[in-house]
């Protein structure tokens, strides 16, 4: 590496060479200048010369792969960061291991006013049944613990902590011995995040975008809302990702919106959108989200938290105030409620204001052919999880104990909305799955419903360009010439492209192809480990010794 000493008066310039570049401009780069926040040029090692003296710095690759930074399209940054830093039940594997978990975080941290953890899966574990409140109340010597299954729509919690939320047995969702969902779990959430102190939060949300950042993930999208996180969490988390120090951060806050003036207040917040977890259903592993048909171990169909009129006026007023809209929505019932309502959005403002929008589903996961359609005719984005398919699909999987084999299925069709031209965004949904771009990556080319999975390339443009696209920029998520200078370099290995035809080989390292190379991601492989990210410019991660 060498630098000179740079003039303050115009921006910085690095010339990265030496390794491979992934870019549409030129499927052979090997080497790439940036100025500024900009990329500046993309090509071969030869032309690389012509770039070396008059630039501030020159990195050697040394044969690393640059990318585009990865987008995640769906993050809860403070709940990631406490399950990052504090009490992780995800690694438990029966019920006992996680009391004792439980027990060992409140001995740790006496002075917690609420004791709190994620992560719990009872449907992993042998005894089939989360963690009782007489069994918390006895792992937490007596304490508040807030403690949510792992998909975030139903969580235990001790009585002391029943105790600190006034009215709270009589809201929708209390259980005296389940999971608390609905009103209920919202009510306890509120009061659990509300003892967080900004220094414990600000620690968290640090710890979050760190973890992003070391993992080449150069954008997040924040799902926010009154029922998930609190206006002071969002506003802070805005405030911290402006300092420049980590990965961007946008904002999207879930409420409903009935006019011109609340468009504004959410707009004032900082927010892309009213949308993200703006709650339609609840989730599958939670017997939340909303189903046409009952459950198959449960005699219900879920639960509706909006009907297609909601959504209709909340997607027509954020259309008229140019304001993104969208909503949660996993049950097949649920994204038909979401479904009717922008197509009747689209007959009151006009179906080519509703597609511009660019409107946003996110989960998606169990479409109909007709919900399918209709994603395809009002150009929703389907804000989707790979991973959820990666731990619950498959014929032994949560899916099919919820829903049956031929139900589980049909969910999450990545295939198909792809070849109906319906936008992708892929995220984690983190806490739910861990922040693993290149994991994600490989669930949706490696689902468990084979016909469902999609191409290397068609996720990685996924994880990439469609997370910007899904916020409305067209010109970001592909390292070519004017686009900003958010990029990640990777340790590899070998570069392949997938053959589109499963009757040939899977994978080919031909260069003739002239498409940009992958690692490969077959099951089994190492991932890719990221040396470095780059957010704008500036470097938000580098690996030590590195």
């Amino acid at each position: 590496m060498s630098e000179r000493i740079p003039d303050p008066a115009r921006p910085r310039t690095v010339l990265l060479r030496g390794g491979e570049v992934h870019s549409p401009a030129d499927p052979f780069a090997t080497a790439m200048v940036v100025e500024g926040d900009s990329v500046a040029w993309v090509g071969e090692e030869g032309a690389a010369d012509s770039f070396a003296d008059g630039v501030d710095e020159v990195v050697h690759l040394d044969g690393a792969l640059v990318t585009p930074a990865f987008t995640d399209a769906h993050v809860h940054t403070t709940a990631t960061g406490l399950a990052l830093t504090g009490l992780d039940l995800a690694p438990a594997t029966h019920l006992a291991d996680a009391l004792a978990r439980v027990r060992a975080h409140a001995t740790a941290r006496p002075h917690d006013r609420v004791l709190l953890g994620h992560g719990w899966d009872a449907t992993a574990w042998p005894e089939g049944r989360p963690p009782s409140r007489g069994e918390l109340d006895e792992a937490t010597g007596g304490r508040p613990l807030y403690l949510t299954r792992v998909d975030v729509h139903s969580a235990v919690v001790t009585t002391a902590l029943l105790d600190l939320v006034p009215g709270l047995r009589d809201l929708a969702g209390f259980h005296a011995d389940a999971p608390l969902t609905g009103d209920a779990h919202h009510a306890v959430r509120k009061a659990a995040y509300a003892t967080l102190t900004p220094v414990q939060r600000a620690d968290a949300q640090r710890a979050a975008l760190a973890r992003a950042a070391s993992l080449g993930i150069g954008s997040v999208h924040e799902c926010a809302g009154p029922e998930i996180s609190g206006e002071d969490d969002f506003t802070a988390l805005l405030a911290l990702a402006a300092e420049g120090h980590g990965p961007r951060v946008v904002g999207y806050w879930a409420e409903l919106v009935a006019s011109a003036k609340e468009a504004d207040r959410i707009r004032e917040l900082g927010a892309a959108g009213a949308a993200g977890d703006l709650f339609a259903d609840g989730s599958l592993g939670s017997h939340t989200a909303h189903l046409h048909a009952p459950y198959a171990d449960a005699a219900h169909t879920g639960t509706a938290h909006l009907d297609a009129e909601a959504v209709a006026a909340h997607v027509a007023h954020c259309t008229e105030a140019g304001l993104q809209a969208g909503f949660h929505a996993i049950g097949d019932a649920a994204l038909t409620t979401v479904t009717d309502g922008v197509r009747a959005a689209a007959d009151r403002v006009g179906l080519a204001r509703v597609r511009a929008a660019r409107h946003r589903v996110e989960h998606a996961e169990m479409l109909t052919e007709r919900t399918l359609a209709a994603f395809a005719g009002l150009a929703l984005t389907a804000s989707v999880q790979p991973a959820f398919d990666a731990a619950w699909g498959g014929g032994e999987g949560m899916y099919a104990a919820r829903l049956g084999a031929d139900r589980a299925r049909t969910l999450n069709p990545y295939a198909a909305l792809l070849k109906a031209g319906v936008p992708l965004a892929l995220g984690s949904d983190s806490p739910v799955t861990p922040l693993d771009p290149w994991g994600t990556i490989r669930a949706a080319v490696f689902h468990r419903t084979r016909a469902h999975g999609i191409s290397a390339r068609a996720a990685f443009t996924a994880h990439t360009r469609g997370g910007w696209r899904a916020i409305g920029r067209d010109d970001a998520g592909v390292l070519v010439p004017g686009a900003p200078a958010d990029y990640a370099v990777w340790r590899a290995g070998d570069l392949v492209v997938q053959a589109p035809d499963e009757r040939v080989e899977r994978w080919s390292t031909d260069p003739r192809s002239g498409t940009p190379g992958l690692p490969d991601l077959s099951p089994g492989r190492p991932l890719p480990v990221c040396l470095a990210t780059v957010v704008a410019g500036r470097t938000v991660f580098a690996r030590p010794n590195e």
